[in-house]
């Protein structure tokens, strides 16, 4: 807008002063036009710049979403995984071991352990009780002894369940058994239930898994 003056002269009294007035010119014209697509850019530039702002938003909020289905999947896995080994706790199978030297274990009323090559031996059967994932419990049951190791690495029978008692049981590559104690290693290596080449117990801290002298074959009854 430009302030142009315009004066008009009265006939009485004299012209003391000037009246005024605004007038649109070209160059006014010419700003409006200008400022329309300014106004235009203006407000483009400042939707494209929320645009990255919605997009991370979106993008948070997908992987929330997803961390949500992966931890709701991970539950029913692990609970899966769980409820699988539930049912071996307080399984209980009546077993004869049938070592690799053809000795069958036995635990006598005593509580000696050693190997018998009589098969019809009543303190050969055994009863294996599983007390924990992969932990089970031996006894004879004839004696009422428990296969145990303690942890100097004697292999003894034990008149009352304890620590000793506990071993690990686990299927190896020829499809026999050995069993470690769960509480004592030697040297931090396993130490397994073993019969000798003349059916007496091996000393535990001188066994090794791969020894076929710890390895035993379940023969159900």
């Amino acid at each position: 807008l430009q302030h142009v003056p315009f004066c008009e002269a009265l006939p009485s009294p004299p012209p003391t002063s000037t009246m005024c007035t605004w007038e649109v010119t070209k160059s006014a014209a010419a700003w409006v036009r200008v400022s329309y697509p300014s106004s235009l850019l203006l407000l483009l530039v400042l939707a494209f710049s929320a645009l990255p702002v919605a997009c991370h938003d979106a993008r948070r909020a997908a992987r929330t979403s997803r961390v949500a289905n992966n931890s709701s999947s991970t539950a029913v896995v692990v609970g899966r995984h769980v409820r699988s080994y539930s049912h071996l706790t307080g399984d209980v199978r009546r077993r004869k071991l049938f070592s690799y030297q053809k000795f069958f274990l036995r635990i006598d009323k005593n509580g000696t352990v050693n190997g018998t090559k009589t098969k019809d031996d009543p303190f050969s059967i055994l009863e294996i009780k599983s007390v924990d994932v992969g932990i089970v419990a031996i006894k004879g049951l004839n004696s009422n002894y428990y296969l145990a190791i303690n942890k100097k690495g004697l292999v003894y029978g034990a008149k009352e369940f304890g620590t000793d008692c506990k071993l690990i049981e686990r299927i190896e590559e020829n499809r026999y058994n050995t069993y470690a104690s769960a509480e004592w290693k030697n040297k931090k290596k396993h130490m397994f239930v073993g019969l000798s080449a003349n059916g007496k117990p091996m000393r535990a801290k001188k066994t090794r898994r791969k020894n076929t002298a710890t390895h035993f074959l379940p023969i159900p009854i």
